[in-house]
């Protein structure tokens, strides 16, 4: 079993917000895949399915980004998940808007959604994908920014990094990070 995480805060207040890249990811992946994400269990909303014949959990915490360790902990502790076997989806203000990056491993890299998971798993050894938000205005507050929606023209960018993303996924699961690297990381600019 692998299991998909996609960061984000709940709330409608927060849909469509830069912070919000990993729940959108797994909303493309559930809706591909024909699974509900909408069983509220171990502080998240979860949904159970296959994809490329691997049984897999999608996982959206609902304990807003900052907190998100406190759900992925318990749901890797209930399946008995070795973090290897973990793949997370976030927001990353040092790529571009519309470029991707996929890791095996890696630091925080000063994202506290990231740091939580770190901090709850004791590891660094899980996977992730990193959905660009480009850089923050150097007059605008870090939390403004990353709470605050995309310009109009970001938007087509956007939601060709939410595919790429799912892709990039979808490729890890089937066969494993290397190969998502592979694919995914060749792209140094978003396609225009």
């Amino acid at each position: 079993m692998k299991i998909i995480i996609g960061l984000g805060n709940p709330g409608m207040k927060y849909a469509g917000s830069r912070h919000n890249m990993g729940f959108a990811v797994v909303d493309v992946l559930a809706e591909r895949h024909g699974i509900r994400v909408n069983i509220s269990r171990h502080k998240g909303l979860c949904g159970a399915g296959m994809i490329g014949g691997e049984k897999v959990l999608l996982v959206k915490p609902q304990t807003y980004m900052n907190n998100s360790g406190e759900c992925v902990r318990p749901v890797a502790d209930y399946y008995k998940i070795d973090p290897e076997d973990i793949l997370v989806i976030y927001d990353d203000i040092s790529l571009d808007v519309g470029q991707i990056r996929v890791r095996g491993k890696g630091s925080a890299g000063g994202h506290n959604g990231m740091k939580s998971i770190i901090a709850h798993l004791g590891c660094q050894t899980f996977s992730r994908v990193r959905v660009g938000v480009g850089d923050k205005p150097a007059q605008m507050d870090l939390a403004d920014y990353v709470l605050g929606h995309f310009a109009a023209g970001d938007l087509p960018a956007v939601r060709d990094s939410f595919e790429r993303a799912a892709d990039a996924a979808e490729t890890w699961v089937k066969s494993g990070v290397d190969e998502a690297m592979n694919r995914f990381n060749a792209f140094e600019r978003a396609p225009k």
